[in-house]
C-alpha cells in the first residue's frame, strides 16, 4: 500500500498538492477562528468589559506612573487616578444631564412648532390634505401603538435587563481596571510564561509594542474626539441650535468609534437642527461637521497617531464593519483598538530590529518612540520590491 500511495502522489501534479496543503491548512485555521469568536460571542459579558477596562488602562497608566515615579506607592497612585477620573466622569454626566434638562422645554417647544408647520404644509402644500385625513392618518398610528402594544412591553423589560447588564459590566470593568493599573506589568508577564522559553522574548517585545500602540491611539483619539466635540459644539452655539452641551458630548462619545461614530453623533446633531431651527441651520450644521472631519482625517490623525498605530483607512473601515457585525457597538469600539495591538505585534515580529531587543528597553508609555525601527513604510505604495526576493527573482527571469 506504500508503494502504491507513493505512486498515486508522484502522479499528482506539484500546483495539486500544494494547493490541497494550503487548503486544508485554511480550513483549520477558518476553524480555530470560528470557535475563538464562539467562545468570546459566548463570553460577551465577561471580554467586553475587560476590553473596555483595558482601554482605560491604557488612558490612565500615564497618569499612575508618574504619580510613582514621583514617590507616591503604586496603590495610591491608582487610588488618586481612579478616584479622579471618576470624579471627573461624574461631574460631566450630571453638567450634561442638567444641561439636557434645562434645554429640552425648549427643544419640546421647537420641535411642537414644527410639527405644526409640517401640518399646515401638508393641508396647504402640494398633498392638499384635509383636517379628516390628517386625523385619520393620526388613528392609524395609534391603533397600531396599541396593537404592537406586547411588543412594545417586552422591548421595555429587554431594555431594562440590558440597563442590568450595563451595570454589571461597569462594576466588572472598574474592578478590572484596578488590577490594570496596579499590576498590569505583572499580569503580562504571568501570561507570557505560557510561551515556550525560546521566544518568550520574542512574544513579551512584541506584546509591549502592541500595548504601546494602544497607549499611543488611546491618546491620539481622545485629543481628536476633544476637537470634534469643540469644533461642533461652537457651531450649534453660533447658530443657536438647543442642547449644545449634550449633543458635543454625544459628538466626543462617538468619536471613539474612528469614521463612523463621528458621522451618526454629528448626523444627530444636524437632525436636531434641522427640526429645531430649519433647514438653513441644519445645512450650516452639516458643513461644520464636514469641516471638522476633514480637519480630523487630514490633519489630526496621521499627526497625532503616527507611525506607531498607522493603519490603512481601508483597514479600519473593514475592522469596525466585521466588529459592528459580530458584537455591535461595543465591537466596533473595540475593532480598531485590537488591529491597531495586532498591527504593532506581527510588525515587532517580523522586524529584524526587534531581535537584539530586551523587553524591558521597550516603553509602553512612549508609544512613538517605541516602535520597531522598520526602513519601509506601512502603506502598499511605500514597500520596496528591491528587498522581496521574489520580485528579483522574476526580473531576472525576465531579462
Amino acid at each position: 500500500m506504500t508503494g502504491t500511495d507513493s505512486k498515486v502522489g508522484d502522479r499528482v501534479p506539484g500546483l495539486l498538492r500544494v494547493s490541497a496543503a494550503l487548503s486544508w491548512r485554511f480550513v483549520a485555521v477558518v476553524a480555530a477562528l470560528y470557535v475563538v469568536f464562539q467562545v468570546v460571542g459566548f463570553l460577551a459579558t465577561i471580554v467586553i468589559p475587560a476590553g473596555v477596562a483595558l482601554l482605560l488602562a491604557a488612558l490612565l497608566s500615564p497618569a499612575v506612573s508618574q504619580l510613582n515615579r514621583a514617590g507616591i506607592p503604586r496603590g495610591l497612585a491608582t487610588a488618586v487616578v481612579l478616584v479622579g477620573g471618576i470624579a471627573v466622569v461624574g461631574g460631566v454626566l450630571t453638567f450634561v444631564i442638567t444641561e439636557f434638562s434645562k434645554g429640552l422645554p425648549q427643544l419640546q417647544e421647537q420641535v411642537s412648532a414644527s410639527l405644526e408647520t409640517i401640518q399646515e404644509w401638508l393641508k396647504a402644500g402640494p398633498l392638499h390634505l384635509s383636517d379628516l385625513q390628517l386625523q385619520q392618518y393620526l388613528d392609524r398610528v395609534v391603533e397600531t401603538v396599541k396593537e404592537n402594544q406586547s411588543e412594545i412591553t417586552s422591548g421595555a423589560i429587554t431594555t431594562a435587563a440590558t440597563v442590568g447588564e450595563l451595570l454589571t459590566g461597569l462594576i466588572l470593568a472598574l474592578f478590572t481596571l484596578i488590577f490594570f493599573l496596579h499590576d498590569g506589568d505583572g499580569i503580562w508577564r504571568f501570561l507570557v510564561r505560557i510561551v515556550p522559553h525560546d521566544v518568550r522574548g520574542r512574544a513579551d517585545v512584541a506584546g509591549r509594542r502592541g500595548f504601546a500602540s494602544l497607549v499611543s491611539y488611546v491618546r491620539a483619539t481622545a485629543l481628536v474626539a476633544v476637537v470634534d466635540a469643540v469644533g461642533v459644539g461652537i457651531g450649534l452655539w453660533i447658530v443657536d441650535v438647543p442642547l449644545v452641551v449634550p449633543l458635543s458630548a454625544l459628538v466626543f462619545l462617538g468619536a471613539f468609534i474612528p469614521i463612523v461614530g463621528a458621522v451618526i453623533t454629528g448626523a444627530v446633531a444636524v437632525l436636531v437642527a434641522l427640526v429645531a431651527n430649519g433647514p438653513l441651520e441644519a445645512l450650516i450644521i452639516l458643513a461644520v461637521l464636514i469641516g471638522v472631519m476633514q480637519l480630523e482625517s487630514h490633519v489630526l490623525q496621521p499627526l497625532l497617531l503616527g507611525r506607531a498605530v498607522k493603519l490603512h483607512p481601508l483597514a479600519v473601515v473593514l475592522a469596525i464593519t466585521t466588529g459592528l457585525v459580530v458584537g455591535g457597538i461595543a465591537g466596533a469600539l473595540l475593532s480598531v483598538p485590537l488591529l491597531a495591538v495586532l498591527n504593532s505585534g506581527i510588525r515587532s515580529l517580523l522586524s529584524e530590529s526587534d531581535k537584539g531587543v530586551e523587553p524591558r528597553e521597550v516603553d509602553v508609555l512612549e508609544p512613538q518612540e517605541s516602535g520597531p525601527v522598520d526602513t519601509g513604510g506601512d502603506r502598499v505604495e511605500d514597500i520596496d520590491d528591491s528587498e522581496d526576493p521574489t520580485a528579483e527573482h522574476s526580473g531576472k527571469q525576465q531579462g
